[in-house]
């Protein structure tokens, strides 16, 4: 006889506390391993989080619109109906009834930058068992795809519904899914069953601009707010340069009908002059200079409901430029929704701030934690210039400030970076395409 506890699970590196979006289980439910009981809202995701026990959903502890530090139980599973009554008991005992056990130590629900698959508690990912997501089960059972043949993409290994969808020839989007820590927790059958305990409905949070009224800001506000006051204690300079457009214009104009976009454009620019300025990739740590095996490319989009969500363009130098935008189409879908992975939003090593489109002329961005560089990325408008020749000419220029970790990255190394970055745009933008 047991009581499991479902823990809040750290969805993220960053994450310290998360909110409880909705309870797709009820008190009393029975729940299967591998399915979906509650969906959690991270820094910057929504993320659905499953159990790999099997019982009934005996007490939710943390109600829907609530927050709980990551690591704190939320809910109690009973292994049999008999054990509900006894759980809720523990519930209002405040789980004094329990006996006395190490800590748990939340377990990373996907991989974020050195993945966690052990803990005291075990691993989310048991060896030799087919680790399946809900809807991918599901797509799995309509379109009579054998589970056993495939190899998940999925956190651990995890398969997800986007590699059923690629068996059958038809690629979407994957859903983000994330198994949450469990911890057996045996519970006395002594402890008499108290009158059950109603779940209070959490009042919505307004998120309107409401004059004379203070709103709270959102867990993602939270994130961004927590980054931006990192910042402050690094040493950082900026380097601007003039970087005439012409060429690009002229090759988006040619190539937009087919689905590439300027973002995308802009991002293969900056990763493949990152090829030449590995020290520009790279990022600062106590023990020394971390020197990124990859280029991500992090691109930092608005939300709609407050705060900015930095969609990242892995290997950026190494895909082919419709390739790229496809991707960067989906990410940014995707980020509307909060339906992207962590690895999707915080495996960056360089960002771009492109405030251009919005008429900005120039701008300084605020470097993010964890990265040694950023570059702000003003409009491109119509300048007269002088020519080699002496004459005059109209030509689309925009300005570009890149800001740097003056702890790793020095001036002559922001300077050399964007004088190739201008020479590919101005005088090689086709090679983007190859």
């Amino acid at each position: 006889m047991s009581i499991n506890e479902v823990f809040m699970p750290a969805l993220s590196s960053t994450m310290t506390e998360g909110k409880i979006v909705s309870w797709v289980k009820s008190p009393g439910d029975k729940v299967e391993k591998g399915e979906t009981v509650v969906v959690v809202e991270s820094d910057k995701a929504d993320m659905d989080v499953e159990t790999f026990y099997e019982g009934y959903l005996a007490h939710i502890i943390v109600a829907a619109g609530e927050t709980a530090p990551v690591g704190a139980a939320i809910a109690y599973i009973a292994e049999t109906e008999a054990e509900i009554a006894t759980a809720k008991s523990l519930a209002n005992a405040g789980g004094a009834a329990a006996p006395s056990t190490a800590a748990p130590i939340p377990v990373a629900a996907a991989a974020i930058a050195t993945p966690i698959t052990t803990s005291q508690n075990g691993s989310n990912h048991q060896p030799g068992r087919v680790v399946v997501s809900p809807r991918a089960r599901k797509l799995a059972k309509e379109l009579k795809v054998d589970l056993n043949t495939l190899k998940g993409s999925g956190p651990y290994g995890r398969i997800v519904a986007e590699d059923i969808e690629v068996v059958v020839g038809k690629v979407q989007p994957a859903t983000t899914l994330v198994v949450a820590p469990p911890v057996v927790t045996p519970a006395p059958a002594t402890i008499p069953a108290p009158a059950p305990v109603v779940t209070p409905v959490p009042t919505q949070v307004v998120t309107s601009s409401v004059p004379g009224q203070v709103v709270p800001f959102t867990t993602l506000q939270n994130a961004v707010i927590r980054g931006m006051v990192a910042s402050l204690s690094v040493p950082v300079f900026r380097v601007s340069y003039t970087i005439s457009t012409d060429g690009l214009d002229k090759l988006y104009k040619q190539i937009k009908s087919k689905g590439v976009t300027m973002t995308a454009l802009l991002a293969k620019a900056v990763a493949v002059t990152l090829q030449k300025h590995p020290i520009l990739n790279a990022s600062y740590s106590d023990q020394g200079v971390v020197n990124h095996s990859h280029i991500n490319i992090s691109v930092a989009v608005a939300m709609d409901d407050g705060g900015l969500i930095t969609p990242v363009l892995q290997n950026a130098d190494a895909i082919d430029i419709y390739s790229l935008s496809r991707n960067w189409k989906s990410l940014v879908e995707r980020a509307r929704t909060k339906q992207l992975q962590p690895a999707e939003y915080n495996s960056g090593t360089f960002t771009l701030s492109n405030l251009g489109m919005f008429g900005v002329d120039t701008f300084d961005a605020i470097l993010p934690p964890g990265q040694g560089s950023i570059l702000a990325i003003g409009a491109s408008r119509p300048q007269v210039v002088a020519t080699a020749d002496g004459l005059f000419a109209v030509r689309q220029q925009m300005q570009v400030t890149i800001t740097c970790d003056h702890r790793i990255i020095y001036g002559a190394d922001a300077a050399g970076f964007l004088q190739d970055l201008a020479k590919l745009i101005e005088t090689n933008p086709q090679s983007l395409t190859m």
